[in-house]
């Protein structure tokens, strides 16, 4: 035959689209449109309709930046459309691209919500059309939000705040019409995509694909351009052999999971997401009620909890939805977290809180983690997942890497303690798929698995901003269950997906294994940006351990203040949203997050004052130092006047959680120095000493030499100094979101021009300042902190910051020679690379470490300790710490302003013991209380200085319990025994959510175990 391939395509692309959709209405007829413009936030329903509407003409512009207009659309269905598919045909003045990013609406319908409308939904078939029929009068109410695009291909924008997005009108009203849908040319026009979508996704030589050719213009010829509806009919007998050609026996299988990832925040604050939740689950159970086959997976517990509270209706039908098995709780979170920058105990508490709450609305828990969207993956989430009962995992971000290409799809992840998930990552590489053919056959063409596995998984629906699956994508799907030319589909859910995997494995399948973290190797500038929302995640968390701690301390804890204690809890998950703590959004959405760690932070303090106060603190004279870390301590501290003080915390019969008596500190500090006079600091106009370390800077500040005394070692290389660097930071695209491996090169050290003042000489604590100005317009005193009986050397960095598009990093050179830097993550440790040796090396240049990076030889080390940053950079010979950013997208004013933070230089011998108690004490200081508490309370000690606690609480029960997680940080097998205020009568092993798994002996009311190499325990004790 002859090649006319190319001509008859674009054939049928054209009169599809100009000459076949146009025709999808047999009829439309307007409809009359009332509007009344919300002065301020968004109100509720009731409020609504009780406000004066005015007309409002179609093509008239409304919506300023985040308003909410409310339209009323009456009109009446003609008496000869009885019978037929009548829609609502709504246009708010959408683009056609980006839905979820733009102009979206909530339809109601007789006082409950209906279903969403955006740039890809705009048709709202009428309740009750059909065979029975819709005629007469209707009225039907759209919530507008004129929500502005955002999205602007990372141009500075001043939408992302209601302070600077101004008051134009954003839309103009398009379409307010009913409509006589044809279900003929309907039905046509999907038949049409779905097959030329097989077509032109097979190779060309493809017999299959020919022939499709050939029916496709078959079909076209069948239909008569002026009579399209009179003749669709004909056109689909045309194409029916086609569709009805069952796929090949050898074809993969896929589970199609309909889906809509909506993000907790991002370009769109939490107010808005709140509504995008409503208008995305409304046109999910509605799409239920239309296609019974049709599953919808949702996460993030708190998306539910909302509709319980604003929209109660709404939240029946979904819960009639999970009983039926259409609508699928999956994730078992709070919120899709980030799993680099929270904390173990955090990422602990999501899982607790979104299983409880699962089980407590719908009777069942969850058995997956589902986070496609998040930044990376640390070693130590199996085992945390595990812990609440979820064994299976899925993502697909690691499709996005731009170095390595990541080797599987379904694969065993085992974490650092050796517990293992069963993982997939959908070979679609979206969570965001449309069921379309180029989509199926992707799947099938980079699935790795087909050795072994016959099974992927393909989350479709219109996400992030929300929306979810559209009917034509489940229209689609019905198509491909079983056609020739592409895999096979299936609708069905997560659950079924790894049950068919997992009869695999048990006929005899071997599945490969990944152990370690899976590094996500883009967006490694999320560790750094928007600092001050990542620094209150870290205050608050620690607050809420203390406030658990001090509260267990006295006894059961009363229901009221346990309540609120989770209700706190909640409120800082939110904010660990994967696009929240990393800093990717809108200036609105982090202003919002501060605020609340502020709020968060002022009623912890008050609850752990309230807390003492049960403890007997407040009366007396004096001070009580209470120290929350898990092990005793001996330091010099600030008292509450700014003094030095010691605080010694030493004695055998200290427990790590006991108040101590601080009242008469500064009685025993000369004691304490005639004891141990090598220890006490002596300076000279530029060097300052201990018995541990010996530190000297130049003229201008610079530290140039860190000596560690008891060693005899020069810290740093010769030649090179401990220097703050400035770097051009420009990505090559997601500004907030990538760091570029080239950024540091291009930095040079600020020098010149410093103030080098002394604030401090005393024997316990020498203190110098260095001042300085720098870039456009900022500012930067640091403070250099020595302490008698102390190795660790305190930069105490106060910045006043006004750059734009620029790296503010600390470099810290050592004469250390070491191929793997070990870097403190949630529950344990990870090495990594400090070379680029291979491609995966190289893509580690920045890497996450939340309280230290340590980088040792044989039995000499150096730590780099912080009280608050996250993105570290490990080269050989050395650690930099990035310190600010200054992205202009999303938010063009991005870290303006002033920060604070303590980074930490600590030479050590051999092991991380030394590293491991230090980095604890920096992050959680000791706590001055007013009064005096009893000087023998004690709550728990550990006798194995590797194990760390992690929380230390009464059980949620309200049993009384004491619940205790604690787990070896490092890497050693441990046998640690616990020490409790009261004889143990009885301990269990339990899983995250306090359920328990195994009894314990105990042996003398104390408990013994041994945790096996980077082991999270939580043990239950009565």
């Amino acid at each position: 035959m002859h090649d006319d391939r190319v001509l008859v395509e674009k054939r049928i692309e054209r009169e599809l689209w100009q000459r076949v959709l146009p025709h999808l209405y047999r009829d439309r007829v307007p409809l009359r449109v009332e509007a009344w413009e919300v002065p301020g936030e968004p109100v509720p329903y009731e409020h609504a309709v009780a406000q004066r509407f005015e007309p409002f003409e179609v093509g008239a512009p409304w919506g300023r930046p985040w308003g909410t207009t409310w339209f009323r659309l009456r009109g009446e269905v003609p008496s000869d459309w009885r019978g037929r598919s009548v829609e609502a045909i709504v246009d708010l003045g959408f683009g056609m691209r980006y839905a979820g990013f733009q102009a979206e609406g909530l339809v109601w319908w007789q006082g409950a919500p209906l279903q969403g409308v955006h740039p890809r939904r705009q048709a709202v078939p009428l309740p009750g059309s059909g065979d029975a029929g819709t005629v007469g009068e209707v009225e039907l109410l759209v919530e507008g939000a004129a929500n502005p695009m955002v999205f602007t291909r990372f141009q500075p924008t001043p939408l992302g705040s209601l302070d600077t997005a101004g008051d134009a009108l954003l839309y103009r009203l398009a379409t307010a019409e009913l409509g006589w849908r044809d279900d003929d040319v309907y039905h046509l026009c999907l038949d049409v995509e779905v097959l030329t979508g097989v077509m032109t996704a097979l190779p060309l030589d493809d017999p299959r694909r020919q022939r499709l050719l050939r029916q496709l213009e078959q079909a076209f010829d069948a239909i008569d351009v002026d009579a399209v509806g009179a003749t669709a009919a004909r056109a689909r007998e045309v194409l029916r052999p086609a569709l009805d050609l069952p796929a090949r026996a050898s074809s993969m299988r896929v589970i199609g999971v309909g889906h809509a990832h909506i993000d907790t925040a991002w370009l769109w604050p939490i107010r808005e997401t709140v509504r995008k939740c409503a208008r995305t689950f409304a046109s999910a159970v509605r799409l239920m009620d239309d296609h019974p086959e049709y599953r919808f997976a949702c996460s993030q517990a708190v998306q539910y909890a909302w509709m319980e509270e604003r929209y109660p209706a709404l939240f029946e039908r979904i819960r009639e939805k999970v009983a039926a098995g259409q609508f699928v709780p999956v994730g078992g979170m709070w919120v899709e977290a980030d799993m680099n920058l929270p904390s173990g105990e955090s990422l602990v508490r999501q899982l607790v809180h979104g299983q409880r709450w699962f089980e407590s609305r719908f009777g069942r828990r969850c058995t997956e983690v589902w986070i496609p969207d998040v930044f990376g993956y640390p070693a130590t989430m199996p085992q945390i997942y595990a812990s609440a009962g979820c064994d299976r995992f899925v993502t697909q971000k690691l499709s996005w890497n731009k170095q390595n290409r990541f080797p599987h799809h379904t694969f065993w992840w085992e974490g650092l303690d050796g517990t293992r998930v069963l993982t997939h990552f959908p070979p679609v590489d979206t969570y965001n798929a449309e069921v379309v053919p180029s989509e199926m056959a992707d799947s099938e063409r980079n699935f790795r698995e087909h050795g072994w596995s016959d099974w992927a998984l393909m989350p479709y629906g219109h996400g992030n901003g929300g929306g979810g699956p559209t009917r034509e994508m489940v229209e689609r799907a019905a198509r491909l269950a079983d056609l020739d030319g592409t895999p096979r589909l299936q609708l069905g859910t997560p659950a079924e997906f790894f049950d068919r995997v997992e009869a695999e494995l048990a006929a005899g399948a071997s599945a490969p294994v990944w152990r370690g973290e899976l590094y996500f190797e883009m967006h490694r500038g999320t560790l750094t940006s928007q600092i001050e929302t990542k620094v209150g995640n870290r205050r608050c968390e620690r607050l809420l351990r203390e406030a658990e701690l001090w509260w267990a301390a006295g006894g059961p804890v009363p229901v009221e203040v346990a309540g609120e204690l989770g209700a706190l809890w909640r409120d800082v998950l939110v904010q660990q949203f994967h696009d929240i703590i990393p800093g990717s959004s809108i200036a609105w959405v982090h202003d919002d997050a501060e605020r609340e760690h502020a709020r968060v932070t002022a009623r912890l303090e008050e609850l752990i004052a309230d807390a003492f106060a049960r403890l007997g603190a407040g009366g007396g004279a004096g001070w009580t130092v209470a120290n929350a870390a898990t092990h005793p301590r001996l330091e010099v501290v600030s008292d509450p006047e700014g003094a030095p003080v010691v605080v010694d915390l030493a004695g055998s019969s200290a427990a790590p959680f006991a108040p101590v008596s601080g009242d008469r500190l500064q009685d025993r500090l000369d004691d304490r120095l005639d004891d141990r006079l090598d220890d006490r600091v002596v300076t000279t106009e530029s060097s300052m000493a201990n018995g541990h370390l010996a530190v000297q800077w130049d003229l201008d500040g610079t530290i140039t030499s860190i000596i560690d005394v008891a060693r005899g070692r020069e810290v740093l290389p010769s030649g090179r100094c401990v220097a703050v660097e400035l770097a051009p930071d420009h990505p090559v695209e997601y500004d907030a979101w990538d760091l570029e491996s080239w950024t540091r090169d291009r930095g040079a050290a600020l020098s010149g021009d410093a103030e080098v003042v002394w604030v401090e000489r005393g024997p316990l604590r020498a203190i110098v300042e260095v001042r300085r100005s720098f870039g456009r317009a900022s500012t930067m005193s640091t403070r250099y902190v020595l302490r008698a009986g102390s190795a660790r050397l305190d930069l105490e960095f106060d910045v006043d910051w006004h750059e734009s598009e620029r790296l503010l990093s600390l470099d810290v050179p050592l004469d250390v020679r070491a191929s793997e830097a070990v870097c403190d993550v949630q529950f344990g440790t990870v090495r990594r690379p400090t070379h680029p040796s291979s491609p995966w090396d190289a893509a580690k240049f920045e890497v996450c470490a939340h309280r230290f990076v340590d980088v040792s030889e044989g039995r000499f080390g150096v730590a780099v300790l912080n009280d608050g940053r996250f993105g570290h950079c490990l080269f050989d010979g050395g650690v930099s710490v990035s310190l600010l950013r200054a992205a202009r997208f999303p938010d063009p004013d991005a870290d303006q302003g002033r920060h604070r933070v303590t980074v930490s230089i600590l030479p050590h011998g051999p092991g991380l013991d030394d590293v491991l108690r230090e980095a604890e004490h920096l992050n959680v200081p000791v706590r001055f209380v007013p009064g005096a508490i009893d000087d023998a309370l004690r709550l728990v000690a550990v006798d194995a200085p590797n194990v760390q606690l992690s929380a230390v609480k009464r059980a949620d029960d309200g049993s009384g319990d004491l619940v205790v997680r604690l787990y070896e940080a490092v890497g050693d097998r441990t046998p640690v025994s616990l020490t409790l205020p009261a004889p143990v009568r009885a301990a269990w092993r339990c899983d995250a959510l306090e359920d328990r798994l195994e009894t314990i002996d105990v042996a003398d009311g104390f408990v013994a175990l041994t945790l096996r190499p980077f082991e999270l325990v939580t043990l239950r004790l009565a």
